[in-house]
């Protein structure tokens, strides 16, 4: 290329026409990518949740299981043995007349009596707004029509659901001296009742009924075994009586 005199010399990205295309003396690095807004856990804080949501089912299983068996357990076993007082757990009544669950439960008391396992039935249960009679007293007149001695029964008429029936005969029992018991009811009721009555400070044990509609199905067994269940479970997390009035199993 020959320069003209006169003419300054051009010099290579400085004096190049503004037009021409200019070559980079280096190359930039690419921009980074966007960050990902969304925040990720890393894995192992999501192992370790997923491991205790699987371990608390696992646990929740346990225990549900465990105490169906117990419930299934209990109810059939007969502990019957001497004691101070058969103590019947009351039930529906009408004008007096036990309910069918009732009756049953108050037959298999009068045997117990008749075979000496104690001297004194206890026949428990309060009433609703308008009875006439609570259940004590309707239980209590049952068995005397049936010719169990009248100074034999004592009806303690207190209470609207199990708890409160058994801490009545708690405090019945420590005014007039007795105190060990054997509790009737039905058999899937017997190990919350068992449970409820050993907490008031008796020594109680279980002899459950083996008639009347509690347990003539199968369905009607596996009906009562989840209900009591869970309310024996609710009993032990907060000492409290599931309210059932008609069943004669809160």
């Amino acid at each position: 290329m020959t320069v003209r005199p006169g003419s300054p010399r051009t010099r290579p990205g400085r004096d190049a026409h503004p037009d021409a295309p200019t070559v980079p003396l280096w190359s930039e690095p690419p921009a980074p990518p966007p960050p990902d807004l969304r925040v990720r856990p890393p894995r192992r804080r999501r192992g370790w949740v997923f491991r205790v949501l699987v371990g608390g089912i696992l646990v929740g299983a346990l225990v549900l299981g465990g105490t169906a068996f117990s419930v299934w357990q209990v109810a059939r076993v007969d502990d019957r043995r001497p004691v101070d007082a058969v103590v019947v757990l009351g039930a529906a009544q009408y004008d007096g007349e036990p309910s069918s669950i009732f009756a049953s439960r108050l037959r298999h008391a009068e045997a117990l009596y008749e075979q000496g396992i104690a001297p004194r039935i206890v026949t428990t249960g309060g009433g609703r707004a308008g009875d006439v009679y609570t259940e004590a007293e309707a239980g209590r007149r049952y068995l005397i029509g049936r010719g169990v001695p009248a100074d034999a029964v004592v009806a303690v008429a207190e209470g609207s659901d199990t708890l409160g029936s058994l801490q009545a005969v708690a405090a019945r029992a420590n005014a007039d001296g007795w105190h060990s018991a054997l509790l009737v009811s039905d058999p899937w009721h017997s190990l919350r009742a068992r449970t409820m009555a050993r907490d008031t400070g008796l020594d109680v044990w279980t002899s459950p009924t083996r008639s009347g509609p509690v347990v003539q199905t199968r369905e009607t067994q596996l009906r009562y075994i989840v209900r009591e269940t869970a309310a024996l479970l609710y009993y032990r997390l907060t000492h409290a009586s599931v309210d059932t009035e008609t069943s004669g199993l809160g």
